[in-house]
């Protein structure tokens, strides 16, 4: 996804000062009376989180923190991190009980340290019983045991984009809906001279989003639902041997690309065809780029199975069991999923950012703009990394290793043959299930 999401939407979609004051102000001491999670008197938090993609997410996160202190009196101080810096950072806290109170995490990061977090069902609950409910996606990753250990308030769509006149002169009207279409429209696009490029690297982001559905959309699967480790399948040498054929008919380097070449490829003019959030097209709309009108979005294309088969980026809060403050902390986490305060977070992320309870779907900012409609409903559409096996810590662990982008570059690589790159995965997984 890259660092070029940090400028994206500079400009109409920040949510100014003034109107956040008017829309906020008011509202959040009444709310400090009457929410249930009353702060401990002196209550102080630290705040761990991934660094910025975008400039406006970034400032209605911290206008809403402001909120929360000034209504509250609880300061909290603001530590932003690159995401891929955020786990070990975690393991760090979790190992010496000191260190932040609450961290924005990525994924499954909870589940490495679980028994080192604090029980916020009751916080869920409250969230949850409020605005319509969780997606089942959300519920899979904030759940353990029966207990919530941590809230993941965001979910960011990863979905195909492309140059719409890029698409058309290779004779597709629309985006392919099924994988073998996919594989002829990357492979006219090369002919063209308009290539598309995935990433094959350890890109945790897009590259997971795109490996993930290669695997799924074939029907192969990293542990089935019992949590057996199943990936040396059938299945999965289909999947890489259609990842083979795709990545001849992709941009040279795609097996070295991390979360920003694809931004930069694309916007550079390199590519039609990459996955992203909207931040390829919103970088093109705030820079004026002549390109902007031409971009689009599409679900992911249907595999084999004729389920659709998607992966999208899940933001968990969680709390730190080590903090003096857990009420505060609660209340802190409370706070930032009340509607007034995420109704700022989706308006000024225009389309990046998407709900993880239902009750938030209606919101307005999916029908100012037809391109970004498509990720509305990831949340609803998407699957947890281990589908279908449980999140749990060995899953975890497998997602934090790169087992399955790892598979697939060995093999479009040219390193293993397909059933060798199964194998190698498959001894792999086994090590992280028993751990």
């Amino acid at each position: 996804m890259g660092i070029d999401r940090r400028s994206v939407l500079r400009g109409g979609a920040a949510v100014g000062a003034a109107s956040f004051a008017t829309a906020v102000s008011g509202w959040a001491g009444a709310w400090a009376q009457e929410q249930p999670f009353k702060p401990e008197p002196g209550a102080k938090l630290s705040f761990l989180r991934w660094g910025k993609f975008l400039d406006a997410e970034d400032k209605a996160t911290r206008d809403n923190i402001a909120a929360f202190t000034k209504a509250t009196g609880v300061e909290v101080t603001i530590t932003s991190e690159w995401q891929d810096d955020i786990q070990p950072k975690v393991a760090v806290a979790a190992n010496t009980g000191a260190g932040p109170d609450v961290v924005w995490a990525l994924h499954t990061t909870p589940h490495l340290v679980a028994d080192k977090l604090v029980d916020v069902s009751d916080v869920a609950d409250y969230i949850g019983g409020k605005y319509g409910g969780w997606y089942p996606l959300v519920e899979q990753y904030g759940r353990k045991q029966g207990r919530w250990i941590c809230l993941p308030n965001v979910v960011i769509g990863v979905l195909p984009v492309f140059r719409i006149s890029h698409v058309k002169a290779a004779g597709f009207e629309t985006f392919p809906k099924d994988t073998d279409a996919f594989l002829t429209l990357c492979q006219r696009l090369k002919a063209n001279g308009h290539p598309a490029g995935f990433a094959f690297g350890k890109a945790p982001s897009d590259g997971n989003a795109f490996c993930n559905w290669l695997l799924w959309g074939h029907g192969a699967k990293v542990a089935d639902e019992s949590g057996k480790v199943a990936i040396n399948s059938p299945e999965t040498i289909r999947a890489l041997e259609y990842a083979r054929a795709l990545f001849a008919a992709f941009i040279e380097g795609t097996a070295g690309w991390n979360d920003a070449t694809n931004n930069q490829s694309f916007l550079g003019g390199n590519i039609s065809v990459t996955n992203n959030s909207v931040s390829i097209y919103g970088k093109a709309r705030a820079d004026k780029l002549e390109i902007a009108d031409d971009i689009d979005h599409a679900p992911w294309p249907v595999g084999p199975t004729g389920v659709p088969a998607e992966f999208h980026l899940v933001y968990p809060m969680m709390v730190f069991s080590h903090t003096k403050f857990p009420n505060a902390a609660k209340a802190f986490l409370a706070f930032m999923m009340e509607k007034p305060q995420y109704d700022l977070l989706l308006a000024g992320s225009a389309g990046y950012i998407s709900q993880s309870v239902k009750g938030f779907a209606s919101h307005p900012v999916w029908d100012k703009d037809a391109r970004i409609r498509v990720f509305r409903d990831v949340a609803e559409r998407g699957k947890a990394v281990s589908w279908p096996a449980p999140v749990t810590q060995s899953a975890a662990s497998v997602f934090a290793d790169f087992v399955v982008i790892d598979m697939f570059a060995d093999v479009v690589t040219g390193s293993l043959s397909p059933r060798e790159a199964a194998i190698k995965a498959d001894r792999r997984a086994q090590r992280h299930y028993r751990a």
